[in-house]
């Protein structure tokens, strides 16, 4: 039970949420591209993202600096349980409302921007799209 009360909590913030939608909809993404698109800051993306990890729904692997997120494929337990029954729903969740945000997003990073809080100097992970 305590298990199952760790999954559905941690899906139950709106900026989870939202993470978990970005990354049922556009597949992997660094943490950068959390940042942008969800409009949070890099400490509190890697805070959700933390969260996610821990309960099971998602999984990170690191390229240098950089760390990149996606649903965990093969998530045991309570974690298969949510994302089974849920993906469908967070592949349609705010699906607009985030391709353009990736969209917009993905121009800047085209143009040459920044993550927002890293150094002017700093270029991105430089990944296309999210």
């Amino acid at each position: 039970m305590k298990e199952l009360a760790e999954v559905y909590k941690s899906a139950g913030d709106e900026t989870r949420l939202m993470i978990l939608a970005l990354l049922a909809q556009h597949g992997e993404c660094c943490v950068c591209d959390v940042m942008e698109v969800c409009g949070v800051t890099q400490s509190k993306a890697s805070r959700h993202l933390q969260t996610l990890r821990h309960a099971g729904l998602v999984l990170d692997r690191r390229e240098g600096t950089w760390v990149h997120y996606r649903l965990h494929p093969r998530p045991a337990g309570a974690a298969a349980d949510f994302l089974d029954a849920n993906t469908g729903i967070l592949r349609e969740l705010r699906r607009d409302d985030l391709s353009a945000r990736v969209a917009a997003w993905n121009q800047r990073k085209a143009a040459g921007a920044a993550c927002r809080g890293l150094m002017d100097a700093q270029r991105c992970c430089g990944k296309d799209t999210p």
